[in-house]
């Protein structure tokens, strides 16, 4: 049985681009919130806090700790903090992420803490759910406590992200206050297992209600 723990070799920093559409793969790449790069634009603070050179160590932190702000933005702030050598949040799950690779592509399912997700369907369209309503916070609950048990388990990962899966593969990606937790194997081990199989069952639920009343665009 594969484990959740598995060595990679060294590998430098990659940008992936699993998918033919140039917008889908800027959106795969901001699912990891570790390249503030690929989020800079004009938006209105606190977005630029994380974009600030030099760093304000301070102010990520703040940002890191505030609840009531975008999971996606602690993340990075967090993940910041991490690359400077700063002091750095309590550890937290703020994401979720779910890739499975196909004959035909990549399908990914992404949560975050703050109620909102993200559907990438191997086909190339997407659903981008930003409104939590009762029945996905409900989902995303579930989904957070099988995954805040699985992290509770393991450690996290300190060399770069990796490419995504091969077909038949599945990872499982935790996004920990700027910290990568991950474990991956063949999609019909890993929902017998018993650390991977109760995430893989709640995220296929939020997938599914996704589709149902989001809508693939």
């Amino acid at each position: 049985m594969y484990s959740l723990f598995q060595v990679y070799p060294n590998m430098p920093h990659p940008t992936f681009q699993p998918y033919r559409n140039d917008g889908l793969n800027h959106l795969y790449e901001l699912l990891f919130c570790d390249n503030e790069k690929a989020f800079e634009n004009d938006a209105p603070y606190p977005w630029p806090v994380v974009f600030a050179d030099p760093p304000d160590a301070e102010a990520l932190l703040r940002l890191a700790n505030d609840r009531q702000q975008e999971s996606r933005l602690r993340a990075l702030a967090a993940t910041k903090l991490h690359a400077i050598g700063a002091e750095t949040p309590k550890p937290e799950l703020l994401g979720v992420i779910v890739e499975v690779g196909m004959e035909g592509g990549l399908d990914v399912l992404a949560a975050f803490g703050d109620g909102t997700a993200r559907y990438l369907n191997y086909s190339e369209r997407a659903i981008v759910f930003d409104a939590p309503t009762q029945a996905t916070n409900e989902l995303i609950g579930a989904l957070w406590r099988h995954s805040v048990q699985v992290v509770n388990q393991i450690g996290p990962w300190d060399q770069p992200r990796l490419a995504p899966p091969a077909s038949g593969m599945v990872r499982l990606s935790f996004l920990v206050s700027g910290q990568l937790y991950f474990g991956q194997g063949p999609m019909d081990v890993f929902f017998k297992d018993p650390m991977a199989g109760p995430v893989l069952h709640s995220a296929s639920q939020l997938m599914s209600y996704l589709i149902e009343h989001g809508g693939a665009k």
